[in-house]
């Protein structure tokens, strides 16, 4: 069970980071770039790279590395003793809420309305000028917590040895 928790806590560490590369790359430049270019075209990249991404790779990464972290998490209260577990704790709790519920309460659904837009129209035109604003805030949320978890699970492999 310890070497199953520690491939999961590295996994956890390292996955986490990816995906705070991730979402940083997306707040300082592809959003901003986004925003540069006409609306419509802007509209039709972000649509794209919205139905990509739930087909790639980075699906199973961030799956993988939410289940980690509660599970991780969970698995803290259990082994409170064990040197780490507060870390552990707070990472897991931090990556579940600044990323994934943020990714499901405000990300998601503001993809999914900036697809159902007529990009030509008035009404397209001004939700574009505000999704930018509010998925980029947003998105610093989840780069702040993904970052803010890699590194508490980091710790924790440092004082487990």
């Amino acid at each position: 069970m310890k070497t199953l928790a520690n491939v999961a806590l590295w996994f956890a560490a390292i996955g986490c980071g990816v995906a705070g590369g991730i979402y940083f790359i997306f707040s300082v430049t592809v959003m901003s770039s986004l925003g540069r270019i006409a609306p419509e075209a802007g509209i039709a990249a972000m649509n794209a790279m919205s139905a990509d991404i739930v087909r790639s790779a980075f699906m199973p990464l961030f799956i993988g590395t939410t289940i980690a972290g509660i599970a991780l998490a969970i698995l803290s209260l259990f082994q409170w003793n064990e040197p780490g577990s507060l870390p552990i704790l707070a990472g897991g709790l931090i990556y579940f809420a600044g990323m994934f519920i943020v990714t499901v309460a405000f990300n998601v659904p503001l993809n999914n309305s900036l697809a159902a837009i007529d990009p030509k129209s008035a009404d397209g035109l001004s939700f574009w000028a505000t999704y930018l604003r509010d998925w980029t805030l947003w998105n610093h949320v989840r780069t702040a917590a993904s970052i803010a978890a890699s590194v508490l699970f980091t710790a924790a492999l440092a004082v487990r040895g």
